[in-house]
């Protein structure tokens, strides 16, 4: 009987499934649907655009305000400092780019299937920003072959890697065919506030595709001249690039928790903010010149030393304030920023006994041993304030102060002008090396809002124009302040400016490249490995191999820049 009964049972069950199958289908196919996910197959491109255009521009920025700032002697850190001030850049991971790249692409699936230029033409655009960083900074990397995990479970689970030069020139025809898509592109159905960068505006987006063609163009200039050439002058004839600082490829920081300065200071931890120091490499240039960015990017030192050859020990023990000698020897960082930030604060030395910086300003010079305990620090160790060398400027550490100044700095006009500068200096057609070379400056002094000082600074030695590459390099490598990766890369092409390294670097030049990450070590050796053998081994490549940060990339073999 018992047998019957579960066998009545499940006759019963499946009669009442028979008779409601669609009801019984539906429930079983409601549990494996996500009821928040949105199908890819229908999504808004709106609804994509502001996490990839913030997350490269913050990407963009986080590099050049962090590593590649120290690399180019912009800063330097006096507290966990090893891939800041010393190149240890050992198993850097790309993932970030690779993600922001799967997003993009899903952007473009989508343009095309609504037969929208814009989109398009704003996903090829970012497409190329972000494998033209990757190539700039590792080399070789998957290109062709990388995004189509979609398309295979199996023949791209494993992308090849695509050789620099294939990989710059893809950038260059992925620019050209967004240029191509925004000549005859609309904006309906862009909402703007999602546009992060250009609200929407098509002819800032194709602007800014053909300023970073300008870009690209000059970075294969050495391996590639005449086809640089000829697109530099192109879009010089065309008069379709970046002109203004108002058309500047910039992210604006709102201030919200989540989407602060880089350099935010945390009221209640300091150390992060003051870890930031100049770099001494910089301080000369800006004071040398009489800069007037010099005191927009960054700090006096809170402490300024000054000489008394009568004092009978190296250094006093004590501060004072307005000339009045005080208890201490140092204050917390906070108590100079808000509670004395009109007072005067000095200390003494002896300079028969100890060589101090006793200047207004100072940096750290590049690669030190024990960066946190220079210029006579009383109070050492990683990350503490050190009242005698100078931080960021105090815009950088404080919310809502600084206007419009604190952007995450894509393309700039400035940087175009300084482009034409250099093309002029090679002889091509792009009218006046001069010309543009002061328009450089200009624009960036007005980014800077120190526009008013351009008469006076232009007539500074070493600033007015004499028609060399290094002059315009030097200035372009001033005005690239927070978007170190151009001026690390312009550093990599033509040597300018001339940087040398430190007592701790492992190498004495300046490192080109990051390693690859341990996961393409783990799950792609075999494509790999022949990234690596493209690779070119310097003298300074050292223990690491062909993997290492001074190995030469395909652009910078066979030439002497920088080293």
């Amino acid at each position: 009987m018992k047998i019957n009964s579960n066998y009545t049972k499940g006759l019963l069950i499946a009669l009442i499934c028979w008779l409601g199958m669609t009801a019984c289908d539906d429930k079983l196919d409601d549990m494996n649907v996500n009821p928040y996910g949105i199908d890819p197959a229908e999504v808004n491109p709106n609804l994509l655009m502001p996490t990839i255009l913030a997350a490269s521009a913050q990407s963009y920025a986080n590099l050049g305000v962090n590593d590649l700032a120290g690399a180019v002697q912009h800063t330097q850190k006096n507290g966990w400092y090893g891939g800041h001030n010393n190149y240890a850049w050992e198993d850097v991971s790309w993932a970030g780019w690779y993600n922001i790249l799967r997003n993009n692409d899903l952007l473009y699936t989508r343009a095309v299937e609504m037969d929208h230029e814009f989109f398009q033409g704003v996903a090829l655009t970012m497409k190329s920003f972000a494998f033209g960083n990757i190539t700039d900074l590792w080399g070789d990397a998957p290109f062709s072959d990388a995004l189509k995990g979609n398309e295979s479970e199996t023949e791209y689970q494993f992308p090849k890697y695509d050789s620099q030069e294939v990989i710059y020139q893809g950038v260059i025809a992925d620019l050209q065919a967004a240029v191509a898509m925004f000549e005859n592109a609309d904006n309906i159905g862009v909402v703007p506030a999602n546009d992060l960068f250009f609200g929407g505006n098509v002819d800032l987006w194709k602007r800014f595709a053909n300023s970073l063609l300008l870009r690209y163009y000059m970075r294969i200039s050495v391996k590639m001249p005449a086809e640089a050439q000829a697109g530099v002058e192109a879009i010089y004839a065309s008069g379709d690039y970046l002109m203004t600082p108002g058309q500047d490829a910039v992210l604006d920081y709102t201030g919200g928790a989540s989407d602060i300065w880089i350099t935010q200071h945390v009221r209640l931890n300091p150390d992060d903010f003051t870890r930031y120091q100049a770099c001494q490499t910089f301080i000369d240039q800006l004071m040398g010149s009489q800069d007037p960015r010099l005191s927009v990017w960054f700090a006096p030192v809170r402490v300024q030393w000054v000489a008394d050859e009568s004092l009978e020990t190296a250094t006093d023990d004590i501060i004072y304030m307005n000339g009045e000698p005080l208890t201490v020897a140092t204050l917390p960082f906070d108590d100079f920023v808000e509670m004395y930030p009109d007072d005067e604060f000095t200390r003494k030395y002896n300079p028969s006994l100890i060589s101090l910086n006793d200047a207004m300003y100072v940096g750290l010079p590049p690669s030190l041993m024990v960066p946190e305990s220079y210029n006579g620090n009383p109070s050492p160790g990683q990350g503490t304030h050190n009242q005698h060398v100078s931080t960021l400027a105090d815009i950088y550490q404080s919310s809502g102060s600084a206007g419009d100044i604190l952007q995450a700095r894509m393309l700039s006009s400035a940087e175009v002008s300084f482009i034409f500068a250099e093309a002029a200096i090679k002889g091509w057609n792009v009218g006046s090396a001069q010309d543009h070379y002061y328009a450089g400056i200009q624009k960036s002094l007005e980014t800077w809002e120190v526009s008013d000082d351009y008469d006076a600074f232009i007539a500074e030695e070493g600033v007015a124009f004499d028609n060399t590459l290094e002059q315009v390099m030097v200035q372009k490598w001033v005005a690239s302040w927070t978007s170190a990766a151009e001026a690390f890369a312009d550093y990599k092409r033509t040597g300018y400016p001339m940087l040398t390294t430190g007592p701790q670097s492992p190498q004495p030049k300046v490192a080109l490249r990051f390693q690859y990450g341990n996961d393409e070590y783990n799950n792609n050796g075999t494509n790999i490995n022949g990234a690596l053998d493209r690779l070119e081994l310097t003298e300074y490549s050292g223990g690491f191999g062909k993997d290492s940060q001074w190995s030469k990339s395909w652009l910078y073999q066979g030439t002497t820049s920088p080293w």
